[in-house]
């Protein structure tokens, strides 16, 4: 072959590789998206096509290189065997062909981190992340936070589990609900999390680990990966959802799965098939990257072509000017869409957009809008230098070598929109019946400038009645709901202030951490703040500089007179971190539901299953001879009474 074209290949390919490599080390160490997911996949299996043309493959190719997650600051240790990653596909047909006449099993591949957890005479006694599948992290005090991993089992050999840690989509909408949306997505966040050098910031964090290999069982013996689920489903683990195909119903299942997905709670990004016999899973070995005996399957985007007609620059509460591609509506995965978010402006620029390009679009892990290809790249667009809403100077800020573009006024009504969009919300002031439109109206009439400006609005009654769509009874509605509002809790005023970072339960902290001492809480300094666990030197600094901020003391000061902080009681902790189950009747409660809200309000748990988790036992009938207190008496855990708990004699 000429050697010229060969160069070119390998040039080529050098490039693929710093480029891949690039995109890989800003998501999963800076949880940064340089390019989109479809970009990456293609531009992978560009190289990958090459690497088999040349018969080379680059040293630092991530074709045989895992993603570099590995912490500078968490203990290390080397696993017993690697770690290696899956071969992919987007084909069912290349399934049935893996397949042939075996039987497997099909799960869900999902999108977290992987975990290594290790049981030694019936406890947990470590927890390594997969790292870049040689070396591991150790992060067994976090895996202990985790919301559903049993720290004790009733098995008493050596058991080494893999699962995936995953935020499930419910309990990161909450999350970012709460904390004003500072997390781009539930993988990343769950990165971070598993590896907190705090474990009690992983223990807020609802984590949970879903077991999808046994790798090692002392005495535990099956041929049958389906019967290892079963048995790891009994000793109390959260197993992935798997189901038994083979080539005549692989199609189906695949099928099943992938309408399932857009209503799954636990992030996926696509199917994992394996062989359902073990000694034969074994026998077939590994290539330098993929073991043989499983193959991934990676969701078939499903893309449609459209044109793309203009780009919503949208200003957030920080400033941040973020840009929505709108285009003609299409078809995708059952739903109509016409607008896809590009993220930042690096990602908008690789993709040389310019209205009227012909661009295809599609759903990320068949969820979320994404632009796949621009088929045009007139690369006309304009990056805007003013904020498309108050008009002063716009700037491109560089953050780990991505641009962002950001509106330089402070007081910006966009970002004072969204700012007094969170002041006003559920876990904040909580003034119910007022929307953003309301919110957009009565800043754009004038009537609010500033947060005070809100419990002053009884001024502007004869205007305010004739908005579009409201009335004497909607004004009224909201006066009452804004008088409701001025008695508040401390950590929820914290809250609506919006100050960088300061979600709900990091104002929770804090509070709590100063006995909400409100003068101390406005005066605390750098050092105060950067001790507390789960704050950190940027998050201090972010705080700090709020507070010296004279514009913003300013506010404060005229809130304070229009508000009043309640007190709350002290709380009863009695039954914190004790942990009980409760059988049989209750006697001094209406039923079960109460009694579980009585320990619960005291900071107790109440579990299911009798376990060496559980410390007490609560049966009316101390004598029964009941499996649960048969099972009770065995592990030495104390049976007590309605009464004695009530009365704390336990």
């Amino acid at each position: 072959m000429d050697n010229s074209v060969e160069k070119n290949k390998l040039d080529k390919m050098k490039e693929l590789v710093s480029v891949l490599n690039e995109a890989s080390n800003s998501y999963y160490r800076k949880n940064i998206s340089i390019m989109t997911d479809f970009e990456y996949d293609k531009l992978y299996d560009e190289l990958q096509e090459l690497e088999s043309k040349t018969g080379v493959i680059l040293e630092d190719s991530p074709s045989i290189n895992v993603e570099p997650e590995i912490s500078n600051s968490l203990a290390r240790v080397q696993h017993s065997a690697p770690m290696l990653s899956l071969q992919k596909t987007k084909q069912i047909s290349e399934l049935i062909n893996f397949i042939q006449d075996r039987e497997g099993l099909l799960s869900w591949k999902l999108d977290g981190l992987t975990i290594v957890l290790t049981y030694e005479n019936g406890k947990l006694v470590s927890g390594v992340t997969r790292g870049n599948g040689i070396i591991g992290e150790v992060v067994t005090e976090n895996v202990k936070k985790f919301k559903n991993v049993p720290l004790t089992i009733d098995y008493k050999g050596k058991l080494i589990l893999r699962g995936e840690a995953i935020i499930k989509y419910s309990d990161f909408n909450k999350m970012n609900e709460d904390s004003g949306d500072i997390y781009k997505n539930p993988r990343n966040l769950c990165s971070g999390s598993v590896r907190q050098l705090d474990s009690e910031v992983t223990a807020k964090r609802n984590v949970n680990c879903v077991i999808f290999s046994l790798i090692e069982s002392s005495d535990f013996i099956s041929n049958s990966k389906k019967e290892c689920f079963e048995f790891l489903t009994k000793l109390g683990f959260q197993v992935v959802e798997s189901e038994i195909v083979n080539k005549n119903n692989l199609k189906e299942k695949v099928l099943v799965f992938k309408e399932r997905v857009k209503s799954y709670d636990i992030p996926s990004d696509g199917l994992v098939l394996t062989f359902d016999d073990i000694s034969y899973s074994k026998s077939l070995g590994a290539t330098a990257k993929f073991p043989r005996h499983s193959m991934a399957f990676k969701w078939q985007d499903e893309t449609a072509k459209t044109t793309l007609r203009s780009i919503d620059w949208l200003v957030s509460r920080t400033g941040l000017i973020n840009p929505v591609a709108i285009f003609d509506p299409v078809e995708l995965e059952g739903t109509t869409v016409s607008r896809a978010s590009l993220h930042n402006v690096s990602i908008l620029q690789g993709l040389e957009i310019g209205i009227g390009d012909e661009i295809s679009v599609y759903k990320a892990n068949m969820i979320i809008p994404q632009i796949a290809e621009n088929f045009t790249k007139s690369n006309n667009l304009e990056i805007p230098k003013i904020c498309p809403v108050c008009k002063a100077e716009a700037r491109i800020v560089m953050d780990s070598d991505v641009k962002y573009l950001y509106c330089t006024n402070e007081f910006c009504s966009a970002k004072f929109l969204k700012k007094l969009s969170l002041f006003v919300s559920r876990n904040a002031m909580n003034i119910e019946g007022i929307s953003e439109a309301i919110l957009n109206k009565l800043i754009s009439e004038g009537m609010i400038k500033r947060y005070s400006d809100i419990y002053k609005l009884e001024q502007y009654k004869g205007r305010i009645i004739l908005f579009e769509g409201f009335g004497e009874k909607s004004y009224n509605n909201l006066i009452s709901s804004i008088e409701k509002s001025r008695n508040v809790k401390l950590e929820n005023f914290i809250y609506a202030l919006g100050i960088p970072d300061i979600g709900l339960s990091r104002a929770k902290l804090i509070c709590s951490k100063f006995n909400n001492d409100y003068e101390k809480i406005c005066a605390l300094t750098f050092q105060e703040l950067s001790n507390i666990d789960g704050i950190g030197e940027v998050i201090a600094k972010e705080w700090v500089d709020e507070f010296n901020n004279e514009t913003f003391r300013e506010e404060l000061n005229n809130l304070t007179l229009e508000v009043n902080f309640i007190k709350e009681e002290k709380k009863d902790t009695s039954l914190n971190d004790l942990t009980f189950v409760i059988t049989g009747s209750v006697n001094n409660f209406k039923n079960r539901d109460e009694l579980i809200k009585y320990i619960e309000d005291r900071g107790g748990k109440v579990l299911k299953a009798i376990s060496n988790n559980v410390k007490y036992l609560i049966n009316n009938d101390v004598t029964s001879t009941s499996t649960k207190n048969m099972k009770a008496k065995e592990l030495g855990i104390k049976i007590i009474s309605e009464d004695e708990l009530v009365r704390g004699e336990f």
